[in-house]
């Protein structure tokens, strides 16, 4: 992990420069960060990322959402958040507001939504600095980050410098996913990150006839790595139309349809990790 700082620049002998002081004023007001990961691309982290984000905010906390997958940005078109374009405060980027969820994607920042972005490290690692510090996120209960899949220059330049952050990490049931997840898993282990715990998602399929869930894909990944590297399986998420709708309409399946099966399974989980009911059913 990076080294810690007190936020105290006059105290530190070595003098935090411009961008540190920055970075650590904003996040001296967001209480709790959490990263969502996973060492496999297509489990359906953004999906969790943004249902987790707003059921906080349905929930009446402060959230933020901030979307570091550089090369390919879903959240725009989740939360029907795209051509919105940015908007700054001075120096600062003004997030996106949907009632009290603020969120920041580089997908605002693109005229050519099937434009690829050819970036190297750096240039990633400093759009990520920028997005933290250079913010207007204001206090914040929850800062949630969907980070890109793998253990590459976006995660880990997230954590090191969130190094109070702690991490949901994301698998579907099969082994091809869950050898690549177990990549995930040493990686918070070796920078001292916390594990809140694993959600399987695509974890069986509610019938449309009978509502009941069927198991489609082979493996049991979610309480395999659960059991491996003693952390908890927080919830088994089933495949279900509503949560694909969702995510086309821009609309969070928790939101729109939060009684159907996957609903009630992630507003139990979200419950059991922050105490947060789903009570509420608009922004």
């Amino acid at each position: 992990m990076a080294g810690s700082c007190s936020g105290n620049c006059s105290s530190c002998s070595q003098k935090c420069g411009d961008e540190e002081k920055k970075l650590q004023a904003t996040l001296g007001k967001i209480k709790k960060k959490i990263v969502v990961m996973s060492g496999k691309g297509g489990v359906g982290k953004s999906t969790v990322a943004v249902n987790l984000a707003s059921a906080l905010a349905l929930a009446g906390f402060k959230v933020g959402l901030l979307d570091v997958d550089i090369h390919g940005p879903s959240v725009p078109q989740m939360l029907n958040l795209q051509n919105t374009g940015v908007m700054m405060d001075g120096d600062l980027i003004l997030p996106q507001e949907i009632g009290s969820l603020k969120v920041v994607s580089l997908g605002f920042m693109i005229d050519d939504p099937d434009g690829a972005i050819i970036w190297r490290g750096p240039m990633k690692i400093g759009v990520i600095k920028q997005f933290l510090s250079e913010v207007a996120w204001g206090e914040l209960d929850y800062l949630v980050i969907d980070s890109p899949p793998g253990t590459g220059d976006e995660p880990l330049t997230v954590c090191q410098l969130l190094n109070d952050a702690e991490a949901v990490i994301v698998t579907t049931p099969q082994q091809v996913a869950a050898n690549d997840v177990a990549k995930s898993l040493n990686f918070c282990k070796q920078i001292n990150m916390k594990v809140l715990g694993l959600v399987e998602n695509m974890s069986g399929f509610v019938c449309p006839h009978c509502n009941e869930v069927v198991e489609i894909f082979p493996g049991n990944a979610g309480e395999e790595l659960a059991e491996k590297f003693g952390v908890e399986l927080l919830a088994k998420i089933p495949l279900d139309p509503a949560v694909a709708h969702g995510g086309d309409a821009g609309t969070p399946f928790i939101q729109r349809f939060a009684k159907t099966v996957p609903g009630r399974i992630f507003n139990d989980m979200v419950e059991k990790l922050f105490g947060v009911s789903d009570g509420l059913s608009t922004f």
